[in-house]
């Protein structure tokens, strides 16, 4: 398959934001809804709300519901319906069964050890890749052999292609897929596929996420030829907020999350203030509005002027 690049489309996108129900947004979190709820509402486009909520042990169930309240305390708003993955598991199942009779995807039974130590062997084959494909080329017999020991993950071929992306943001961003894994051990949709699959059931013609995974619109971005879906979307990764140690934000680094933030007194739209400030959409201290934000917002005068590096937020900021 020759290498492939999206560029950036002449069309008004569908967007999306699509949290996982694991606890409290932070800060990070909600600054990239900010943002993707930008790109579209600024277009005049939907934006969706959809709760990538497949890991049912780290899912709690009141977390649909802080989540969404975060958002509207901002002042967010969103198309219906707000749809949830583990209701539509059924699409998973038919695509993951479309790749294995084409003979797309393989069982894989190593572990992440075993991985690791192939990964790190002097004289691996698969130089420059994650997963060595050990598992690629096993029999049947020895697949039986192995399945007594662990169940099998499913893992796409993907042979070292080198697959390519421009970002909006970012610009031109290419690498080598590794054999990535498309369907956990225990029977889990694991996420490539299920972004993919339900961006293309959603009609999601923009991704706008954080910069941590812009090398993930690459793997994704395969699983559409292989399946043949479309829209393709065109991707924009946005700055991260972090840790002033460049640790991704979590509750031990102190306030991170609006209801921290409630409780040291400030309100839903001081937040929103200081997350417009941080990227260059509000002055310091500047009092707005999503509404002013939206009617202020220009995607190409954003993309020249923003910060692209992380946001460290300072210690006694959060503590």
């Amino acid at each position: 398959m020759p290498v492939e690049t999206t560029g950036i489309l002449e069309v008004m996108p569908v967007g999306r934001f699509a949290p996982s129900p694991t606890g409290r947004l932070h800060l990070g979190n909600l600054r990239t809804a900010v943002l993707a709820w930008l790109y579209a509402r600024s277009d005049e486009s939907p934006f969706l709300l959809r709760f990538e909520d497949l890991d049912t042990a780290a899912v709690r169930a009141e977390h649909y519901r802080t989540q969404a309240d975060d958002l509207a305390a901002l002042g967010l708003d969103w198309d219906e319906p707000t749809i949830s993955q583990s209701d539509h598991l059924d699409r998973y199942r038919d695509a993951l069964d479309r790749l294995r009779s084409a003979d797309l995807v393989y069982p894989c039974f190593c572990s992440r050890r075993e991985i690791r130590e192939a990964a790190s062997a002097p004289n691996r084959s698969h130089a420059g890749h994650h997963y060595p494909g050990t598992c690629a080329d096993l029999d049947t017999a020895q697949r039986a052999r192995r399945s007594e020991d662990r169940p099998a993950a499913l893992r796409v071929r993907a042979d070292g292609i080198r697959v390519g992306v421009i970002d909006e943001l970012l610009g031109p961003i290419a690498i080598e897929l590794d054999d990535f894994v498309v369907q956990r051990n225990d029977g889990t949709p694991a996420y490539h596929l299920a972004v993919v699959v339900d961006d293309a059931a959603q009609s999601v013609e923009e991704v706008v996420r954080g910069a941590d995974l812009a090398e993930s619109a690459c793997r994704q971005l395969l699983l559409y030829e292989l399946l043949d879906l479309t829209p393709r979307p065109r991707y924009v990764h946005v700055p991260l907020m972090l840790a002033a140690n460049g640790d991704r934000l979590a509750k031990r680094h102190g306030a991170v999350s609006l209801d921290d933030r409630r409780r040291r007194g400030e309100t839903a739209a001081e937040v929103l203030a200081f997350l417009a400030s941080t990227i260059g959409l509000a002055d310091p201290g500047e009092p707005i509005t999503t509404a002013e934000l939206r009617a202020r917002f220009d995607r190409d005068r954003f993309r020249e002027q923003v910060d692209r590096s992380p946001t460290l937020l300072p210690d006694d900021f959060l503590t």
